[in-house]
């Protein structure tokens, strides 16, 4: 009945809205072709114009490929999307906001020298990436002050529990999905008990990753219960290329002392109490200490340019008096709207500067050619490059595409195995046992280049052996995948190259 009534009250309606959007895009294709050659003149010049500028600023050519080929190939329509739904992103001001905050947020960030000079002395070969997250993208390093890795969502969920009852002051949380069941409703119970005892909670969920788990509704019901809620980018019936900005973070900070983040989002088969696609094999990662403010300023980025209510970020600082113990961490995170490619940067920095081992847990392979490379290379200078992905899919078509990269990648020396048990969700990157890096950012293109992510990286910290160890116990319950297990046949590779075309929007 709750399925019933969601359906009725958004889907039916924004799927009629752009049915009837179509048919005015239609009309006006028609209307238009009374001045079809003065039209398609116009249309073409632009178009010459809107590659060059797609080339010119695109992070990633592969990415803007289905644009380029489309705006070539049939060059009225193909402007004409591209200005009706390319174009609006400039004209957001939500995205504008979004930009403007995350811009003035760094100013809240402070690298303490002694701490980047002791981890340069310690590793003088990893110097350039620690500069490169700390100064060059102004995510600071810090002592590690506490973190540990839970292999599993349900292992680490307790401890979410544990901490959210001990909050005083306040409680961000902002994540992908939101879904009604067992594990939301006892983090909502001590949300709203909270809330009640005034600690400022506030929540921020996806509309488009919470669509079929929530009703469009739900920011009211919570903050009728007292608990601040914004849904992120609301899905409405207008086709544009907005609605393909997704916050995909996962984040949580209490009292601005301890945090979490990782692969799960809050539903209940990420604890697998509920079954989906067998058994959900995620991560939860804990930070304590002062590397939490660092989170604690992400959530207020995205929070005050969506709902402006905070003036000075330091009213939330926590006082610290942990010791610290081995190791440093940097929490990062990623954006759509500015030029940085800091996910794809890390990931290439750590299997660049391997020497002996690297790796990777991901749900989605859909790489560009700079990432092939970057992971062909490695494995040719004798490094040990091992990826796991899914061995039971959630997209079966975004399965397929994930398939078809694992020839090359194979022939480039590259080792790939398929979890058995279940779905593979984690996000994960571990090299040499000094350094990993887990967060959300899956190895494809929405991750790399159209959503918002966030991470931590990791160095020198003993909880990496931990993230080693949940690689080769999951590698014991996985396939390895050789080079016949890729002899699929000439019109499945033929339409799988097809795909991999609109492998960008995927």
């Amino acid at each position: 009945m709750k399925i019933l009534k969601i359906i009725l009250s958004r889907v039916v309606f924004i799927l009629l809205a752009m049915v009837l959007e179509v048919f005015i895009i239609l009309s006006l294709f028609k209307w238009a072709g009374n001045y079809a050659a003065t039209i398609e003149l116009v249309l073409r010049i632009i178009g010459a114009f809107v590659v060059l500028n797609i080339i010119r600023n695109s992070k990633s050519i592969s990415s803007d490929l289905i644009w380029i080929l489309f705006i070539e190939l049939l060059p009225v329509p193909g402007t004409l999307m591209y200005v009706l739904l390319g174009g609006r992103m400039m004209l957001s001001k939500t995205f504008k906001d979004l930009k403007e905050s995350a811009e003035d947020s760094k100013r809240y960030y402070f690298q303490n020298d002694v701490v980047l000079g002791e981890m340069e002395r310690f590793e003088p070969q990893y110097a350039g990436q620690f500069h490169y997250i700390s100064r060059s993208e102004s995510f600071p390093f810090y002592r590690n002050q506490g973190c540990t890795y839970y292999p599993l969502g349900e292992l680490g969920y307790p401890h979410m529990l544990d901490e959210l009852e001990k909050a005083e002051r306040f409680i961000f949380m902002e994540y992908f999905i939101i879904g009604e069941g067992v594990m939301w409703e006892n983090i909502l119970d001590i949300l709203e008990r909270k809330a009640k005892e005034g600690v400022d909670v506030r929540v921020i969920y996806d509309d488009m990753g919470s669509f079929f788990s929530l009703p469009e509704s739900y920011t009211r019901k919570m903050e009728s219960r007292g608990i601040k809620c914004i849904s992120f980018n609301k899905v409405h019936p207008v086709l544009n290329t907005l609605m393909n900005r997704r916050d995909h973070r996962k984040i949580m900070v209490i009292d601005g002392k301890i945090a979490f983040s990782g692969g799960i989002n809050i539903s209940d088969e990420y604890i697998n109490v509920k079954k989906r696609f067998g058994k959900w094999k995620d991560n939860i990662i804990c930070i304590k200490g002062e590397s939490v403010w660092s989170m604690t300023v992400m959530f207020l980025s995205h929070w005050n340019a969506l709902r402006k209510e905070d003036e000075d970020f330091k009213a939330f600082k926590a006082d610290i008096d942990i010791p610290p113990i081995k190791g440093y961490v940097a929490p990062y995170c990623d954006s759509p709207l500015d030029d940085s490619r800091v996910s794809q940067d890390i990931c290439q920095g750590i299997m660049n500067q391997a020497s002996k081992y690297c790796y990777i847990f991901t749900p989605y392979l859909i790489v560009d050619n700079e990432l092939m490379n970057t992971l062909t290379f490695a494995a040719k200078r004798g490094v040990d490059v091992r990826i796991i992905t899914p061995g039971i899919p959630d997209k079966r078509m975004v399965w397929a595409i994930t398939k078809s990269y694992y020839k090359p990648l194979l022939k480039g020396g590259v080792k790939i195995y398929e979890y058995e048990p279940g779905f593979l969700h984690s996000k994960v990157f571990v090299s040499d046992d000094k350094i990993a890096t887990v967060g959300t950012v899956n190895l494809d293109y929405r991750s790399m280049y159209l959503q918002f992510e966030n991470g931590l990286y990791f160095y020198g910290c003993d909880e990496i052996k931990e993230v080693k160890k949940d690689f080769c116990a999951s590698m014991g319950e996985s396939r390895e995948i050789t080079l016949e297990d890729c002899n699929w046949g000439i019109v499945r590779d033929f339409l799988i190259s097809c795909l991999r075309v609109f492998a960008p929007l995927m």
